[in-house]
C-alpha cells in the first residue's frame, strides 16, 4: 500500500457507507466494491472510513480494524484514508489511533467524546487530543459539533486546542450555525499555522463552500461524490453559474438525505446506492431500522430529479 506522507486534509473527501449482510455481519466484499466505485471519481483528495457513515458507533474495535484493512487493500494505493476515532474515553481513542496508524491511515478524524454532552472545558478537550496526538504522528481533523449539544468546542476552547496540539490540521465543521461557520473559515484558515475548514454542511453545501472552505467531508459523497467534486471545483474557480447548475442537481438529494429524522441520513444513502445498483442491500444495524417503501420512493424520485436514474424508476421503487 502506498504511504501518503505529509498529507494535508483538504479538498473533496467522501465518507463511505458500510454494507452489512442480512444477519448484520460486515459485507466486506460489497464494501470493497463501493470503495472502488467512489475512488474512481475524479477530483477526490481522500476517502473517510470508520465514521458516522460507516455506522462506527455500532462496530466493535475488531470490526473497525477489518474495515481499515479492507479499505487499505481496496484503494489504499490510490487515495489517502481518513480513519475516524470514535471513543468515549481518551485511552481507547489513543489505542484506536495507534491501530489506524499501523493499518495505513493518512489522517485521523477525531470525534468529541460522548461524556462532553454533560459539559466540558478547554482542559478536557486538550487532554483528549493530546492523548491521541501522543499516539500517532498523523494529522488530526477535529470534528466540530454544534454547540447546543455540548460536544461542540466554543471559540476560546477551539483556539486553545489548536495552539496546544499542532498536529490538528483541519476541522470538520458541523457547527450548523452560519456566522460561527464563517468565523471558523476566516480565523482558522488565516492562522500563522493555517487549519483547513472542511465543511460537512451537506444540506446547504453550495452556500457553505461559497464562504471559502478549503474542502468538504461528507457522507453524501458515498452517493454523489462526482457532483460534490464538480461543485467544489466550480466554486474554487469562482464559476458561480456552473456551481448553481450543479447545485440544482444536488438539492433534491440533499433534501431527501437530510430530512427528519436526521439520524436516518446514511440509511437513506444506502437505499440510494441500492437503487443505483451499487450495493446489493440496504441493511442497517439497530437501533436504525429499514425505511418504509414510501420513503424509498421519495429517494428514487430525488435520484430521478438529479438525473442519476431514468424517469419512471421512482414509480417502480
Amino acid at each position: 500500500m502506498t504511504t501518503f506522507k505529509n498529507y494535508s486534509p483538504a479538498g473533496v473527501i467522501p465518507a463511505c457507507i458500510l454494507p452489512f449482510h442480512d444477519d448484520l455481519s460486515l459485507d466486506l466484499k460489497s464494501f470493497a466494491k463501493h470503495l472502488n466505485d467512489v475512488a474512481a471519481v475524479d477530483g477526490l483528495s481522500a476517502i473517510t472510513i470508520n465514521a458516522h457513515s460507516t455506522e462506527v458507533g455500532s462496530c466493535t474495535a475488531d470490526e473497525q480494524r477489518a474495515v481499515m484493512d479492507a479499505a487499505a487493500d481496496a484503494i489504499g494505493d490510490r487515495l489517502p484514508l481518513v480513519h475516524g476515532i470514535y471513543a468515549e474515553g481518551s485511552l481507547e481513542a489513543a489505542r484506536l489511533a495507534r491501530q489506524a496508524t499501523a493499518g495505513g491511515a493518512s489522517a485521523l478524524l477525531v470525534f468529541p467524546p460522548g461524556p462532553f454532552t454533560l459539559g466540558q472545558n478547554a482542559e478536557m478537550a486538550i487532554a483528549h487530543f493530546k492523548h491521541i496526538a501522543d499516539a500517532t504522528d498523523l494529522p488530526l481533523i477535529a470534528f466540530q459539533y454544534p454547540l447546543a449539544g455540548g460536544q461542540g468546542y466554543p471559540r476560546d476552547t477551539l483556539m486553545r486546542l489548536l495552539d496546544a496540539v499542532p498536529s490538528i490540521r483541519a476541522i470538520k465543521d458541523w457547527s450548523n450555525n452560519v456566522p460561527q461557520h464563517e468565523r471558523h473559515i476566516v480565523e482558522l484558515q488565516n492562522r500563522p499555522r493555517p487549519v483547513n475548514v472542511l465543511t460537512t454542511h451537506s444540506s446547504w453545501l453550495f452556500s457553505s463552500l461559497v464562504l471559502g472552505c478549503n474542502g468538504l467531508l461528507s457522507g453524501a459523497g458515498s452517493v454523489i461524490a462526482d457532483l460534490q467534486s464538480e461543485l467544489f471545483k466550480a466554486v474554487q474557480a469562482n464559476d458561480l453559474a456552473l456551481a448553481r447548475a450543479v447545485n440544482e442537481r444536488i438539492r433534491p438529494m440533499a433534501q431527501a438525505f437530510y430530512a427528519d429524522p436526521f439520524v436516518d441520513m446514511h440509511n437513506r444513502m444506502k437505499e440510494a446506492l441500492v437503487l443505483l445498483g451499487r450495493i446489493p442491500r440496504a441493511v442497517v444495524r439497530p437501533p436504525l431500522v429499514k425505511l418504509q417503501r414510501t420513503e424509498v420512493a421519495r429517494i428514487a424520485a430525488a435520484l430521478e430529479s438529479a438525473g442519476l436514474i431514468k424517469a419512471g424508476a421512482s414509480r417502480a421503487a
